[in-house]
């Protein structure tokens, strides 16, 4: 008569255990991903010291496929204007005035998805700098959501001067080449303050697309956006005023 009972009291603390088994598991998963989330608010706070050399997720990408990467980090000072302000007024001409999203141009990008329209890019050079440091490459409209706090929080914690040297260092200019002076050694032999206006403002229409352009060989189309930037860096005056110049 007593053996129903001892099963029925095996089962029970079973399920116990199962029960507290995933209780464990569920709190374990929950603090993995808040230090998973916390990490990029943490480490902007390391990145913001100068001196500090951070590496991206596509060079860390590089070490793990054993491929390596070419990244000669340079101080800002020592990059020289001519890439800065190309760089500046190719990629977000805004920099200096808004705290890490454009949302003038993010409101127009909306409305031309709502009306239909192929979707531009609307990333600010802090936008770009935390999805390298941080997130996955490729197009994905999760990954744009998580840009947003991101940087808006890495342009409030570090200076604008920084955020510029951090890009202009983890940028990637082509197939595991990261940061202007790599590039500028790569594509035209000299250091990046020595390019000429007109090879700044080629390395800097190659960087919404490093895969496919090359900037020593650049295409017609290339060329024309080329003409564009550098008459908008010969006229950048008190658009770079952020940097400190």
């Amino acid at each position: 008569m007593q053996e129903p009972a001892i099963r029925t009291e095996t089962q029970r603390r079973r399920r116990r255990r199962k029960s507290h088994a995933w209780a464990r598991w569920l709190r374990r998963t929950g603090i993995a991903l808040l230090v998973v989330a916390a990490l990029p608010f943490l480490l902007t706070l390391v990145y913001a010291i100068p001196g500090v050399r951070p590496v991206s997720v596509p060079m860390m990408a590089d070490i793990v496929t054993l491929q390596g990467y070419d990244r000669k980090w340079t101080p800002l000072g020592e990059i020289g204007p001519a890439v800065i302000h190309a760089v500046m007024m190719s990629e977000d001409g805004q920099f200096c005035f808004h705290q890490g999203i454009d949302w003038g141009e993010m409101r127009e990008v909306l409305s031309d998805a709502l009306e239909g329209e192929s979707p531009r890019g609307a990333s600010t050079i802090p936008m770009q700098t935390v999805k390298n440091l941080y997130l996955w490459m490729g197009r994905s409209y999760l990954r744009k959501v998580l840009e947003l706090p991101l940087a808006l929080y890495f342009d409030l914690v570090v200076p604008k001067r920084r955020i510029m040297e951090i890009y202009l260092n983890i940028a990637e200019w082509g197939p595991n080449i990261y940061g202007a002076e790599a590039a500028a050694q790569h594509y035209f032999n000299r250091p990046a303050k020595a390019l000429s206006a007109r090879q700044a403002a080629l390395l800097a229409v190659t960087l919404p697309n490093p895969a496919q352009r090359n900037p020593a060989k650049p295409s017609p189309g290339m060329r024309r956006l080329a003409d564009t930037v550098q008459a908008r860096a010969a006229k950048a005056g008190g658009y770079v005023g952020c940097l400190g110049e």
